[in-house]
């Protein structure tokens, strides 16, 4: 029985050892490698464009407590929202735009654009066509730009409590659409700025064919002290020499003919500021010379030119006192108080006082609130509405 299995097994085996001794047959050609996979095609480069956003919201409750029609009224308002994007340009070339997102509120527009829009504030290029080691730079603005001295003063005052003195009392626009320089001088000593603008600024389309001039002197002469809080203590002079047209310009009928002269529209001041965390003063000496048209330029009532000379005297305190008593200090409440003086015509004893007094409150260090009172009072016959009004403001930077 043994002998049969060995036998079975054996008979299993010699195919298999013949199969494996037989040798490979080389008469059949050998068959090509497979080709190789096609490399994947290169993905396209990705194209970085770097973008800086910032932005910042102001906004506020605010309480009447004068007298009058508007006594008691309230409400909540988001005064407005600034966007601004800042991306090169190019070599030494930069754009900055800043949209302006507000309500519409002046009649007739608010009937027709109802709820929020969008403006352009800030709209130019810059191009940097000096930076030397020695420290001066300077640079050229084409666009919409910052006017003359309002965006300098913006440093020292707190634009979310309120407007600067010269542009609430009507000096000029913050923004205007021409071109500018900036040249800075070294060690941090101090800047000029020119600019060149049409002059009804950025919320309106130009409307007549002359330009604005203007330029700002400011000085730092203790940039180097060792003194934090003088560090920053700047002197400033500016002037603004611009016209308007005619009214008459165009002519009509019944008119003695077209006016093509224009009419001054002057402005100048000096500023001194002291800028540092814990303590912001500023005190202002600014005038300004409009020319007015009186008549309907014709032979019954002929056209007549007036002039008129205003002042504004402002001064303002920011403070942090316990961060000024101990600069280890954190505790976040500060300060407010300002001041102006405004007379519409150094002709007249007529003028305006604007008070400005509360608390701020740093909720960290780019949201902060205030409680805030704001008072405008006529004298000697001023005509301008007394305001007495309550602000709880909030201003956002993101």
């Amino acid at each position: 029985m043994k002998k049969i299995t060995l036998i079975a097994i054996g008979l299993f085996a010699l195919p298999l050892a013949i199969s494996a001794q037989t040798p490979a047959d080389t008469t059949r050609p050998t068959p090509p490698p497979p080709a190789p996979a096609p490399a994947p095609a290169p993905a396209a480069a990705a194209v970085s464009i770097p973008v800086d956003f910032s932005g910042v919201l102001y906004a506020n409750f605010q309480y009447r407590g004068d007298k009058g029609a508007a006594h008691s009224t309230n409400k909540f308002d988001l005064e407005r929202a600034y966007l601004t994007f800042r991306m090169p340009a190019g070599d030494h070339a930069s754009i900055r735009i800043t949209a302006d997102v507000f309500q519409q509120t002046t009649t007739p527009n608010d009937n027709f654009y109802r709820g929020w829009v969008i403006r352009a504030k800030y709209a130019y290029l810059q191009y940097d066509f000096l930076k030397s080691a020695s420290g001066w730079n300077a640079l050229a603005r084409a666009g919409l730009l910052h006017n003359v001295v309002i965006d300098h003063m913006e440093q020292f005052w707190p634009r979310w409590i309120s407007q600067t003195a010269i542009e609430r009392a009507g000096f000029f626009s913050s923004s205007d659409a021409g071109v500018a320089t900036l040249i800075s001088f070294p060690n941090k000593f101090g800047e000029i700025y020119a600019t060149v603008v049409n002059g009804p600024g950025y919320t309106s389309r130009e409307t007549d064919r002359f330009k604005d001039y203007a330029a700002r002197l400011s000085l730092t002469p203790f940039s180097a002290a060792d003194n934090k809080l003088i560090r920053n203590f700047t002197l400033t002079g500016w002037t603004y020499v611009g016209a308007v047209g005619s009214a008459f310009a165009a002519g009509g009928a019944g008119q003695v003919g077209q006016v093509g002269s224009s009419l001054p529209r002057t402005r100048s001041g000096v500023f001194v500021g002291l800028r540092d965390p814990r303590l912001t003063l500023g005190g202002e000496f600014d005038t300004r010379k409009d020319g007015t048209e009186t008549g309907a330029n014709t032979l019954v009532s002929p056209r007549a030119e007036l002039d008129s000379t205003r002042r504004l005297i402002s001064g303002f305190v920011t403070l942090k006192p316990f961060q000024l008593m101990n600069e280890a200090s954190t505790f976040p409440l500060g300060l407010i108080a300002r001041w102006d003086r405004f007379k519409p015509n150094t002709d007249t004893d007529a003028y305006v006082n604007t008070v400005i007094g509360g608390l701020s409150w740093d909720l960290n260090k780019k949201t902060a609130l205030s409680l805030d009172y704001q008072e405008q009072t006529p004298h000697s016959g001023a005509v301008v509405a007394a305001t007495k009004t309550y602000f709880l403001h909030l201003v956002a930077n993101f």
